[in-house]
């Protein structure tokens, strides 16, 4: 039976559905043959029509898309389309956005489907290229993390040429600053420096969250996956999940805050100062990085503070009571091998952006092996 989609009464007062009890409507029986015929017709509407394209769309089977549509969707998706130019994309598919057959509702709702289903997929597709990779390299080796519902919460790996490195040039940076366009998941690569000053890439991880309980999980299975041995130093940004995690974990290794994070938050934070003088940012970065001694430092510092009037700023005084993270001069005979900085791990980030989750590893393993032959040839 094909009932009018407004029939029907609205059973509250502040619900959104229109309905207004109109009995308009076809009922249809099967014949024995299996054909169709009908048995009552009701013509008499007691609303007005939807005029245009815009109310049409508010009907309930202008929720549905078509799969034709829904696998051009997904295929756009694939490929980074963001959710505002695919709107625009189906908007020109037909003749304009108010002939689109559904709503941006109806099409954010399938890219979230789209997105899980995807997800799940390529993480299961990766999981088998691991289980490949093992077999061809019997130094790879990977760990997950489950949920209550048995879906992969927290993924990370590391090849026998990331391990053998890792025992030889064990100091990182670790850094989770770039999100996967397509699955909404932070990833994140350990990064070090060879003998040679080149990058080396330790492990990389994919994570659902950065709470401080999935980076404890993360820093535990790095440290299993290395043998145990912990770091003499590790690089981060300032999230304050990740300092909890490596406290616990990690008591032993020096924490401390990369350069950049710490000047671009102060841009942030000090923005007007920045722009009003010119040689404000030139004085700060003097003030964090030519200080040698400690007395030098807090002197320069108060001086910085009462030239730019900045006693008692809030984000001043943050950054003081944390200066052991990221003043040189507190860290001074502390291992680093010159990493002063994750931009190593994010210039690394930056070759993931458009990427799938499998694309990844497929040419993650690639890197590894043509930067291992690079190392020998060197």
């Amino acid at each position: 039976m094909l009932y009018n989609y407004l029939q029907g009464l609205r059973q509250k007062a502040k619900a959104k559905t229109k309905g207004c009890n109109c009995m308009a409507m076809i009922r249809l029986h099967r014949t024995g043959d299996d054909g169709w015929f009908i048995l009552a017709c009701v013509k008499e509407h007691d609303h007005e029509f939807s005029a245009t394209d815009a109310e049409k769309r508010e009907w309930t089977s202008h929720g549905r898309i078509e799969q034709t549509v829904r696998d051009m969707v997904k295929h756009l998706r694939e490929n980074n389309v963001i959710l505002s130019k695919l709107h625009c994309i189906m908007g020109s598919m037909y003749g304009s956005m108010e002939n689109k057959p559904f709503t941006r509702r109806s099409l954010r709702t399938i890219c979230a489907q789209i997105a899980r289903e995807q997800r799940d997929d390529d993480i299961r597709k990766t999981l088998e290229l691991f289980r490949t990779m093992r077999e061809q390299d019997p130094g790879f080796q990977f760990s997950v993390q489950l949920d209550e519902k048995d879906q992969v919460k927290t993924l990370i790996w590391a090849n026998g040429k990331s391990r053998s490195d890792y025992s030889c040039f064990g100091d990182v940076t670790f850094d989770t600053a770039y999100t996967t366009n397509l699955y909404k998941m932070p990833f994140g690569l350990f990064v070090g420096v060879n003998n040679h000053f080149q990058s080396t890439i330790f492990g990389g991880v994919f994570m659902r969250d950065e709470k401080s309980e999935s980076f404890k999980w993360v820093f535990k299975e790095f440290l299993t996956l290395m043998g145990g041995v912990h770091p003499q130093t590790i690089l981060t940004d300032k999230r304050r999940a990740m300092e909890i995690a490596i406290m616990e974990i990690m008591p032993e290794t020096t924490h401390l805050w990369c350069k950049w994070h710490v000047f671009k938050d102060a841009r942030i934070e000090l923005g007007p100062i920045y722009r009003e003088n010119s040689a404000f940012g030139d004085e700060f970065h003097k003030v964090i990085t030519d200080m040698l001694i400690m007395s030098e430092f807090n002197s320069a510092w108060k001086q910085f503070l009462k030239k730019y009037n900045l006693k008692g700023h809030h984000y001043m005084v943050r950054s003081y009571d944390k200066r052991k993270k990221w003043a040189k001069c507190y860290n001074k005979g502390k291992f680093c091998a010159g990493m002063t900085s994750t931009q190593r791990s994010e210039s690394a980030n930056i070759m993931q952006r458009f990427l799938s989750i499998l694309v990844c590893q497929k040419y993650q393993k690639h890197t590894l092996c043509k930067g291992g032959h690079a190392m020998l040839e060197t």
